[in-house]
């Protein structure tokens, strides 16, 4: 399982949330696609005691600081970030607006990308497309998170 988050925006009660529902669901992976904030917050990443794979958002200021924090247990860079995982070619970034031309090219089994705070799972052509929300919560009053089986490669959109 994959555990997937977006636009936690410092909201330590919530990333906390996430990272149990992570934990309890066995994800060997946790992929955050942007909006961490400040390096306070990655630090709570840190009991996933799983790789981490993420990208920079637009409200990520601290690069630094937050390379940093996510060196002990994965990474953030800046977006698109590809790679492949149980044979399956993801790729993650942060704002929507590429995806449709990430998608066109063919070559990846899932996008996954955050920004509008809007949870939102589906296909288009093979390609599984997965925004998992807004983890934190401040904008539209609800925290999700999504869960990603490779193995069947479907995907579920999870109130925190």
């Amino acid at each position: 399982m994959i555990g997937i988050l977006s636009d936690s925006h410092d909201n330590l009660l919530m990333i906390g949330r996430a990272v149990t529902l992570f934990r309890d669901s066995g994800c060997r992976l946790v992929i955050h696609a942007g909006d961490v904030v400040a390096p306070f917050a990655a630090k709570e990443l840190a009991p996933l005691g799983c790789p981490v794979k993420a990208v920079f958002g637009n409200c990520d200021g601290e690069k630094e600081g937050l390379r940093a924090a996510f060196a002990a247990f994965g990474e953030i860079r800046e977006a698109p970030l590809v790679f492949t995982e149980h044979g399956l070619r993801i790729l993650v970034c942060h704002y929507h607006f590429p995806v449709p031309d990430y998608i066109g090219r063919g070559e990846y089994d899932v996008v996954i990308f955050g920004h509008t705070h809007k949870p939102e799972i589906k296909r288009s052509q093979k390609t599984l497309i997965i925004n998992p929300g807004e983890t934190g919560g401040w904008v539209t009053g609800k925290a999700t998170a999504a869960l990603y089986d490779p193995k069947t490669h479907e995907a579920e959109i999870i109130s925190l």
